[in-house]
């Protein structure tokens, strides 16, 4: 059993947590994801309403009686959902672990906090993870340039990240991007990390509420079928590469403002393809670690291979090189 600081100080069985991800991280995967021993994380935005992420966490924790979080993603927008009823609605649901994200969320951490909830920040540098450390958050998820989703604008790849933030902060880390398999959680550790962060891998599971058009194309895509959108606005993403990406890199690349594109890249469009199975409809996250999946596993049995290939790598492999 691999024991780090981060499985002792969140009560979790094994170092690995299934991060949020919106439209994903809902009841069926989370709790599918606990039930082993790892950290499943409901996406608080995906619910509509206060009231309706209420009811999911209710729904969650009568799939699992084990220890599962909820993700509070605070960005910036012309008019931003009730962050501060989420946050309540959280609370007042009796969860005790959190993953933030986003810019400013010393008032949710310091909310949290006073109620006894465990706060972990996802960062993309150093520096934010600092940032993070001194408002008081009990872990940092550190994602590198590899990762699906909002990469930050500094280009650092897990392989340097991670150690520097290791290096850097006295909190656990958890690493995140490019990690999908039991050859990663090593790697990881091995930089400093107190266990790993997996999103775009626990997308191709049967438990991913997601059409399996997706999952059959994280299957077959390579580490280079994704696109950068949104550079031009200093706000990067990294999503799976289709005509709608390429179309935004397009229309980016001509120098137009955002609101020429919003159209294509709506979060309720796509929403509608990961129902309705078409990939092309619009953008969907996913990382470069497409290149390390290769079936649809449940959840169970992908953690369980992750656990059990990591305990023989270090036992068998890298004890060997010892002698």
């Amino acid at each position: 059993m691999l024991r780090t600081r981060f499985t002792e100080d969140f009560g979790i069985k094994h170092p690995i947590v299934q991060g949020g991800m919106q439209w994903v991280g809902t009841a069926e995967l989370v709790a599918a994801v606990s039930n082993t021993g790892a950290l499943g994380i409901l996406t608080a935005l995906t619910q509509p309403t206060p009231e309706a992420l209420t009811r999911e966490i209710a729904r969650c924790r009568n799939m699992t009686d084990q220890p599962f979080g909820v993700n509070l993603t605070i960005l910036p927008s012309i008019s931003p959902p009730p962050y501060a009823e989420y946050r309540r609605a959280i609370i007042e649901s009796g969860v005790k672990i959190v993953e933030t994200a986003g810019q400013r969320p010393q008032e949710h951490v310091d909310d949290f906090k006073a109620h006894g909830v465990k706060v972990i920040h996802k960062c993309t540098a150093v520096r934010h993870a600092l940032s993070a450390e001194r408002i008081g958050v009990d872990a940092v998820s550190i994602d590198g340039f590899e990762c699906a989703g909002h990469t930050g604008e500094d280009d650092i790849p897990g392989l340097i990240l991670i150690p520097a933030a290791a290096d850097s902060l006295k909190i656990p880390i958890l690493a995140s991007g490019g990690i999908g398999d039991a050859r990663g959680l090593v790697a990881a550790l091995a930089l400093g990390a107190e266990g790993v962060n997996m999103g775009t891998r626990f997308c191709a599971t049967k438990e991913a509420p997601i059409h399996d058009a997706f999952k059959q194309a994280l299957v077959k895509n390579d580490e280079r079928a994704t696109d950068l959108i949104f550079r031009t606005y200093r706000n990067t993403a990294r999503v799976a590469r289709n005509t709608v990406s390429q179309q935004v890199r397009e229309i980016e690349a001509s120098g137009a403002p955002f609101e020429k594109l919003a159209h294509l890249v709506k979060g309720t469009r796509g929403r509608e393809g990961l129902i309705s199975g078409d990939t092309e409809h619009g953008i969907w996250s996913a990382g470069m670690v497409q290149g390390l999946i290769h079936d649809i596993p449940s959840c169970a049995k992908l953690v369980s291979r992750i656990i059990l290939e990591a305990e023989t790598i270090i036992a068998g492999r890298l004890a060997k090189l010892l002698s």
